[in-house]
């Protein structure tokens, strides 16, 4: 009989009472040191700063073993990637956009709300305008991510961006260029603009911008390594982000109903994404979990990357959570936010709908996890490391802004007067008060004079 890879955590006594229990704490998670790496990537952005393409042509040479002919990949080069695609994976690509697309449109648009009168002569309103110009972050180390560039392109297109680039690293494979896929995705969605550059130094690329080669970006967007990350992290503010991404993970709850066959496919879909990657079952079934640990055994043993997902799966960051019933099953799902949760149980949709934090809920056996990262119309660049407790995807709304606009009459502004100075005035600023005093004319400055 194959070993067991995935450990398992019993949970079934926890909160038994009645009393507190952190489940988040008790589930398990891979440890991702951002800021460690942040100081190693420190270096890296100020020479990409002060020392543009030539910085960037240094660093693919000694991270991607390459040096790049064109670190912005000429226009004729992304149209015949496009032309050599594969029919069925062109056919595959057009799918995934068109999809992806109706669900921005009709889903994502953010939609301004209407004026606001507070009263008469007191109209405030917000309205919604598209960032101005974004950097896309397409991975392609373990895996060149290509959905990744229809993941991040449609949404800031429907948002109405005007500027889009994007940016994949060099790969000696193809002689310093990212991969064909992505380059052939580029030209379909129609973005010229595309650098061969990674890691770290794109994201500084894209922040501080690069004489002659790249106008400097208002926002970067997409997954990427730890590095990736920690460059996002050290330069926010000087440039908008998505988020810190960090490795892939799902989660399943299920119960007896569940395929034993399904469940461990879906675990190992995302286990081979990395050796950090989390699969997490959460289940009240010892028999289902018992049937999941031999299907995952065999099927493991038999994938492409099994090395890969035998780290994965035997990693601190996953396991099978056994839980008493689906109710403390729920709470484990809330307190861990996954990035991906699957509901594999009866009456699936209805616990779904009660499931408050996930990236993304995949209801019921015939929604996995896989479906979402290519052509359900979904994202799939999703909040990691339970952040989807407070966060969201990547969508349409992630490339938009709202401005307040404020329009108030005179007398307006008057009937308000009081109330804003002596509100300024107990903060102890009398400059914004003044700001209202000297609008109420020369008749009521000499009064309160």
């Amino acid at each position: 009989m194959p070993e067991n890879l995935l450990r398992t955590l019993d949970l079934t006594d926890a909160g038994r009472g009645g009393e507190a229990f952190d489940y988040r704490a008790a589930v398990p998670r891979a440890t991702f040191d951002v800021e460690h790496a942040v100081e190693k990537v420190r270096p890296i952005c100020q020479a990409v700063a002060s020392e543009g393409t030539e910085a960037l042509v240094r660093f693919a040479e000694q991270f991607d073993g390459v040096t790049p002919e064109h670190l912005r990949v000429p226009t004729h080069i992304l149209a015949q990637c496009a032309e050599e695609l594969d029919d069925e994976l062109r056919a595959a690509f057009t799918e995934s956009i068109t999809r992806r697309r109706q669900v921005c449109e009709l889903a994502e648009r953010e939609v301004a709300a209407p004026t606001v009168t507070v009263a008469e002569g007191a109209h405030v309103a917000q309205r919604i305008v598209p960032v101005g110009r974004v950097g896309l972050y397409v991975p392609g180390g373990l895996a060149p991510l290509a959905s990744s560039v229809i993941m991040n392109v449609v949404p800031a297109q429907v948002a109405g961006v005007q500027s889009i680039a994007v940016t994949s690293p060099p790969q000696k494979e193809f002689g310093g260029l990212p991969h064909p896929n992505i380059l052939a995705l580029c030209h379909i969605l129609g973005i010229d603009e595309v650098y061969a550059v990674g890691g770290a130094q794109a994201i500084a690329m894209f922040a501080h911008g690069v004489t002659g080669l790249c106008e400097r970006v208002d926002m970067v967007t997409g997954p990427g390594n730890i590095y990736v990350v920690a460059a996002k992290r050290l330069l926010r503010g000087l440039v908008g982000i998505d988020s810190e991404a960090g490795p892939t993970e799902i989660m399943i709850l299920a119960d007896e109903t569940a395929d034993p066959e399904h469940v461990a496919a879906d675990l190992i879909s995302q286990a081979e994404h990395d050796p950090m990657a989390g699969s997490v079952l959460v289940t009240d079934s010892p028999e289902l979990a018992q049937q999941v640990q031999q299907a995952t055994a065999r099927q493991a043993a038999a994938t492409r990357h099994a090395e890969r997902v035998h780290t994965a799966l035997t990693g601190e960051q996953s396991g099978i959570v056994m839980v008493r019933d689906l109710e403390q099953g729920l709470l484990v799902c809330d307190a861990y936010a996954a990035e991906h949760l699957e509901v594999q149980t009866r009456d699936a949709a209805q616990w779904a709908a009660r499931v408050r934090n996930a990236g993304a809920i995949f209801v019921g056996p015939y929604s996995p996890v896989s479906l979402g990262d290519y052509s359900a119309g979904s994202t799939h660049v999703l909040p990691t490391g339970g952040c989807a407790c407070h966060s969201s995807g990547l969508s349409v709304r992630s490339f938009m802004k709202a401005v307040h606009v404020i329009n108030y009459s005179q007398a307006a502004l008057m009937e308000l007067a009081d109330s804003v100075e002596t509100f300024a005035m107990a903060e102890n600023l009398p400059g914004h008060a003044n700001a209202i005093t000297v609008r109420r004319g020369a008749d009521a400055q000499g009064e309160q004079a």
